[in-house]
C-alpha cells in the first residue's frame, strides 16, 4: 500500500530564543504563538495540557 506525499501548504518556521534563566523567553514564545493562532496561523495549546 502506497503512502500519500504530504503536500506542506503553510510555510515551516523555526524561533530560536536565547537569553538568561527567568528573563522572558517563555512568556515571548507563549504570546507569539497567541498572535498565531488568532490570526489563524497555529493552535495554541496550554504548557498543562
Amino acid at each position: 500500500m502506497a503512502k500519500q506525499k504530504f503536500e506542506r501548504t503553510k510555510p515551516h518556521v523555526n524561533v530560536g530564543t536565547i537569553g538568561h534563566v527567568d528573563h522572558g523567553k517563555t512568556t515571548l514564545t507563549a504570546a507569539i504563538t497567541q498572535c498565531l493562532s488568532k490570526a489563524g496561523g497555529a493552535v495554541a495549546t496550554a504548557y498543562d495540557q
